[in-house]
């Protein structure tokens, strides 16, 4: 069988014998370490004995790492003088050491399809911000976290989707997808003019510490009963600590100029929802909605419980995906989607959100 006919909760790869390094850094440097991903980057790089350096935009902000001991930093992606100053280091720890590692994993996510040309042009210029800082900063690799958006159809039929496939820009018609395009095109842009940039597209990621709720609002929703619908849809998903020793890997033996799919199961929205339920002891969802239902629900605004238009609307460009090249080359882990569920689970109920 091929890889989208095997079972849904096996890994589509398997993880080989780790590679040599290609670096071996001691200190980093994470834009948007108050976020999702940013915060089990810092949790991970912490655990490996790096120093790490976190900026956040407001100096009360601590995410889900305010009990990690990060250095804080302020700054802001639309000042240049704050992510200069971010990466500057007084004892040269950090410039000019390839040794150094700039994790950027914030940046814009617009959903106003009215202000899609002033939303992206406005992710360009920081990204454009970002790139220029870390090339006068001389840090030693810059890992760009871009998004499974920027993948597109397969060119061949009868294979996944994989790194050879672009987004075609304008397909989508939703501005959180022009704008991670047209920063995905910067970074790559930047590492042929000799920056050293990796690019690595997370799927749709779950797990514990998503304390802005950028992606969990479903799995809460189905983990309490309350997703009895279920649409036509294929994707996948992946845990956010994996996404997280993703990147130091990345950091480590990352080819430069290359982007890399981090996945672990291709699923379809009903075996998804049906798991989460399984694991929360909930009810399943039980009714299906077809393509005209959903267009219909599309045109009235969104209807669906946990969802909203944006993505409704997005559902056809959902794909199953190939993590091949990451577990080749980064040695990419993939735990049991059910472990992903338990303990994102868990994560919520300390915090009284279940």
């Amino acid at each position: 069988m091929g890889e989208w006919e095997q079972s849904p909760f096996l890994p589509l790869s398997r993880s080989p014998a780790p590679q040599p390094s290609m670096i071996q850094p001691t200190t980093c440097i994470i834009l948007g370490a108050t976020g999702f991903i940013g915060g089990q980057i810092a949790r991970a790089a912490l655990a490996r004995g790096w120093h790490v350096r976190a900026m956040r935009r407001r100096s009360d902000a601590t995410g889900d790492i305010g009990d990690l001991p990060v250095e804080w930093v302020q700054g802001d992606l639309d000042d240049r003088a704050s992510l200069k100053a971010a990466l500057r280091d007084a004892d040269s720890s950090v410039v000019g050491r390839p040794s150094s590692v700039l994790f950027h994993c914030a940046g814009a996510y617009p959903h106003n399809a009215k202000t899609t040309a002033r939303d992206v042009e406005a992710a360009r210029r920081q990204m454009r911000n970002v790139l220029d800082s870390a090339a006068e900063a001389g840090v030693g690799r810059l890992i760009y976290t871009s998004s499974f958006t920027t993948i597109g159809a397969p060119v061949e039929s009868g294979r996944l989707a994989d790194e050879r496939d672009f987004y075609i820009p304008g397909s989508a018609g939703d501005p959180y997808y022009e704008a991670k395009w047209a920063m995905e095109v910067e970074a790559l842009a930047a590492a042929r003019a000799g920056l050293p940039v990796v690019v690595l597209c997370p799927v749709a990621v779950f797990g514990p510490g998503d304390v802005h709720m950028a992606v969990s609002q479903p799995l809460l929703m189905a983990a309490k009963g309350r997703m009895p619908f279920y649409l036509d849809a294929s994707f996948s998903v992946v845990d956010v600590r994996d996404v997280a020793e993703a990147h130091l890997a990345a950091a480590e033996r990352g080819r430069i100029g290359e982007r890399y799919i981090l996945s672990a199961h291709n699923l379809t929205l009903q075996e998804g929802l049906t798991e989460i339920a399984r694991v929360a002891g909930a009810q399943p969802p039980r009714f299906r909605i077809g393509g005209r239902l959903l267009d219909a629900v599309i045109a009235a605004g969104g209807l669906v419980p946990g969802s909203n238009v944006g993505y409704l609307r997005t559902m056809r460009l959902w794909q199953p995906v190939s993590n091949a090249k990451a577990v080749a080359e980064l040695g990419h882990p993939t735990r049991p989607f059910a472990e992903t569920v338990a303990d994102a689970l868990a994560w919520f109920r300390a915090r009284k959100q279940l």
